[in-house]
């Protein structure tokens, strides 16, 4: 019984063992650096856009002295570098 144990614990080690070593080799290839820069490019571009539309779309509908196109631009600007943030953070605690 206990030979059987041990031979299943080293199993289970073996295993848990090539996990790991797939899991750092993926965090290490290039099409990993890739998916991030392209994750965090689109966390930042996405509120940016979405800022400038809904700024243009103010401005014609209400027009004023303020350009309400550039200040969702700006807050579009810092929500997307917090964003970047957040997912760069996120994959660092994942190590």
């Amino acid at each position: 019984m206990t030979g059987e144990r041990d031979s299943e614990t080293e199993t289970i080690a073996r295993k848990a063992q090539r996990m790991e070593e797939a899991r750092r080799r993926r965090r290490e290839s290039a099409w990993y650096g890739l998916g991030m820069f392209g994750l965090v490019g689109w966390s930042v571009a996405v509120p940016i856009v979405a800022g400038i539309a809904l700024g243009l779309w103010i401005d014609r509908r209400w027009p004023g002295e303020v350009s309400w196109t550039l200040t969702l631009l700006i807050a579009g600007a810092a929500l997307g570098a917090l964003n970047a943030w957040y997912w760069i953070q996120r994959e660092g605690r994942d190590d």
